[in-house]
């Protein structure tokens, strides 16, 4: 691709703020518009808004003015998504990207489908949501090791993580409902919860879309654990009683065999669950078949340092969900009109490259 793609970026969170970054960085991208959120942002240069030279684009709180904005594409990673903001972005004729939701579109009920169809016909534009799990971790790379099969029996995803050093009170305590007590963290009390098992099942969807299997059903669970006394975090409180882990089990069952499954077993300090599994931290990845393949991944601020802080080596996460998203930018741009899984799209690569 030899002209520069005009992007959008929207939001400038923990993820929004390093994708913005990549953006201005990107040989491929150039930057015409920024939708931010907080009124001190708003008419801010872009550039000051993550570290780089000013660009002479100017933040907006205004979404209106975003939409009627000339752009290929529209990097989306709102900390609240909305289908209608999605549909209105994509009928205008911008492609749109998300780290946020719409993992697998497809797999969505048929109101929120036909309407995300009917607004990339609109425009002809497509859609596709991406980052690092959901994302990479539960697409991409379980894809790329089916590479290497014959048949395929089961595959399975574990992530193992411990929330306690992630800078974002409002997600861990208010979204997450770490901290509170039990009956109001359920999948049942909290929506959040709710979205958030509904993105992981659409993983489960896309690979089974993917790879040719006909699912009956995806199905989760969710194991709750309390903390009998109390103890400080870095972004908060943890009082006795309150939930200190969260365990999830999402399962793609044909008949009595669950071929697709996702863990997620996630702490907040505190003691490791006993009656869970002990994988590796980080996401460890089995595609059991003929042959089968195990891999393991994890990202860090560095494997050559040794005096990073435990915080930079947890926000490296965040710049690798951003950077998933943006360098997925050029192949989702050439992609069909419509609702686009991974298995859809050509094969993302670093599009900044080495540093110079």
């Amino acid at each position: 691709m030899t002209k520069r793609l005009k992007v959008i970026q929207w939001a400038t969170g923990n993820v929004g703020g390093e994708s913005l970054k990549a953006v201005l960085m990107h040989p491929q991208l150039e930057l015409v518009g920024l939708r931010v959120y907080s009124s001190d942002k708003n008419g801010i240069d872009a550039g000051q808004l993550c570290g780089m030279p000013d660009t002479g684009i100017r933040a907006t709180t205004d979404s209106q003015k975003i939409i009627d904005t000339e752009a290929d594409c529209v990097v989306y990673m709102p900390r609240h998504a909305s289908i209608d903001e999605v549909c209105a972005l994509l009928s205008s004729g911008k492609n749109v990207i998300s780290t946020a939701f719409l993992f697998y579109a497809e797999s969505l009920p048929a109101e929120e489908r036909e309407k995300l169809r009917k607004a990339c016909i609109q425009g002809k534009s497509s859609v596709h949501g991406t980052g690092i799990h959901p994302g990479f971790v539960g697409m991409v790379l379980p894809l790329a090791l089916s590479g290497m099969s014959r048949t395929i029996e089961e595959i399975h995803i574990q992530e193992k993580a411990d929330w306690t050093y992630y800078a974002s009170p409002r997600i861990t305590f208010d979204n997450m409902r770490f901290g509170y007590p039990k009956e109001e963290a359920t999948l049942a009390a909290n929506a959040f919860a709710r979205f958030n098992a509904g993105i992981f099942e659409e993983q489960i969807w896309m690979l089974a879309a993917a790879l040719g299997l006909e699912l009956d059903e995806v199905c989760t669970e969710q194991d709750l654990i309390v903390t009998p006394t109390a103890y400080d975090v870095p972004v908060g409180r943890v009082e006795a009683n309150t939930v200190c882990a969260q365990g999830y089990q999402w399962r793609g069952r044909v008949g009595d065999d669950h071929p697709i499954a996702i863990d997620a077993l996630w702490t907040l300090g505190g003691e490791y669950p006993a009656h869970w599994d002990k994988p590796r931290e980080g996401w460890t990845i089995t595609v059991e078949g003929e042959p089968s393949f195990r891999t393991h991944f994890l990202p860090a601020a560095s494997f050559r340092r040794r005096d990073l802080a435990i915080e930079e080596h947890v926000h490296a996460s965040d710049i690798a969900t951003a950077m998933q998203a943006v360098n997925s930018i050029p192949a989702l741009c050439l992609a069909e009109t419509g609702l686009r899984g991974t298995f859809e799209l050509n094969q993302t690569y670093a599009g900044i490259g080495f540093r110079r």
